[in-house]
């Protein structure tokens, strides 16, 4: 059987999830959502999941002895739903490789920084703590290495001298909410594609940066 849908892996608020879903139903294309499945029994993405009529599934990390026997049981939960895109939504688990490679060219991240800048967490005080004048999230294709596979799409904005970790967090989590649900729709209309570890847009080789919206953050068909 063809692959088809969306499968979204989540661990918290699920508010990269809520923006996709929405921007799903605005769309001329709208996608199907096959399930969203968290490790965390309590994340609200869950109930935003309910809420929508979507199935939502609890697998708890904890019940398993190590993270091997974790993976292997989330990657045959998502083989049942054969989903041509797997989302992480904010997914706070570090993926075996062999996880990952199950899944290579259709798995997707989003993550609070200009890539490869910042790797890991704690990104926007790092950014400040660099005397960064800008900073920015991108949507890339997963790899085993830790945020680490080919760019999709990044988005900047200026760094304010006022700004602190908590009030940058909260303006790039705004673009993530724009981007994200742009690169979703791309994959799911057959319009982006990693091959040999690079990324494509419309059949067209991206820079290592992937995507990069104008000052305006508006995405226009201009060739790249």
């Amino acid at each position: 059987m063809k692959p088809s849908g969306i499968v979204v892996l989540l661990s918290g608020s699920g508010s990269n999830f809520q923006a996709i879903l929405d921007a799903s139903k605005e769309s001329s294309f709208p996608q199907e959502f096959s399930a969203v499945i968290s490790n965390n029994p309590i994340a609200k993405g869950l109930l935003r999941a309910s809420d929508a009529g979507i199935p939502a599934i609890i697998l708890d990390h904890r019940a398993y002895q190590d993270r091997e026997s974790y993976d292997a049981a989330l990657a045959k939960l998502i083989h049942r739903f054969n989903p041509k895109l797997v989302v992480l939504a904010g997914f706070m688990r570090i993926l075996t490789t062999d996880f990952v490679k199950q899944f290579e060219g259709r798995m997707i991240n989003i993550h609070p920084a200009l890539l490869p800048k910042y790797k890991g967490l704690n990104t926007h005080q790092r950014a400040i703590d660099s005397g960064d004048t800008h900073h920015g999230a991108t949507v890339h294709f997963v790899t085993p290495e830790l945020d680490d596979g080919p760019n999709i799409l990044q988005a900047g904005l200026t760094i304010n001298e006022n700004d602190t970790a908590d009030t940058l967090a909260t303006r790039v989590l705004e673009l993530e909410h724009k981007i994200y649900p742009m690169v979703v729709d791309w994959y799911m209309n057959d319009r982006v594609k990693m091959f040999e570890n690079q990324c494509y847009l419309d059949q067209y080789l991206l820079p290592e940066s992937g995507y990069e919206l104008n000052d305006e953050n508006e995405y226009t068909d201009n060739d790249y």
